[in-house]
């Protein structure tokens, strides 16, 4: 079927392509995160285990509203472990870090999620997909401050 919502098929493609990056990157950065919160150990457990998972329940929210946008630019999301490996740039930890350790993955993490947001921003805005470009906004928004957080909490 045909999809008329005034962007070109090519922008359409293009900005969806880069929306599966966005959510694998997204999708394994939440797999990391909820990992952490289940096997944080040390004098920071609580708050870690607590900031874990308000920042997996984050991502694991913004998990839907990134694939139903791939949908809604006509493209199939990547729903399968293979698919989105193949699509992100986060690697898997080695092991269970160190606390200290684990706050510095995920701080490169959110920021590998920043720079996958921000190539993709320029293609919505080409496009004139402003609703693309708000869920970058958003994603960024949210990702900029938690790394803020990280690098505090890092000293």
């Amino acid at each position: 079927m045909t999809i008329d919502i005034g962007i070109p098929d090519p922008a359409r493609k293009e900005v969806a392509l880069g929306l599966c990056r966005l959510l694998a990157d997204s999708y394994a950065l939440y797999l990391k995160t909820h990992g952490f919160h289940w096997n944080v150990t040390g004098p920071q457990f609580q708050t870690l285990h607590l900031m874990f998972m308000g920042q997996y329940t984050e991502l694991w929210n913004a998990l839907d509203i990134i694939a139903e946008r791939i949908r809604s630019l006509g493209e199939f999301a990547p729903g399968s472990y293979t698919t989105l490996k193949s699509f992100t740039s986060i690697a898997d930890s080695d092991g269970v870090p160190e606390a200290q350790a684990m706050l510095r993955e995920l701080l490169a993490g959110h920021e590998a999620v920043i720079r996958t947001a921000r190539a993709i921003l320029p293609l919505a805005e080409k496009a004139q997909d402003q609703v693309s470009a708000d869920v970058l906004t958003q994603r960024l928004t949210v990702h900029e401050k938690t790394a803020w957080m990280l690098r505090s909490m890092l000293g």
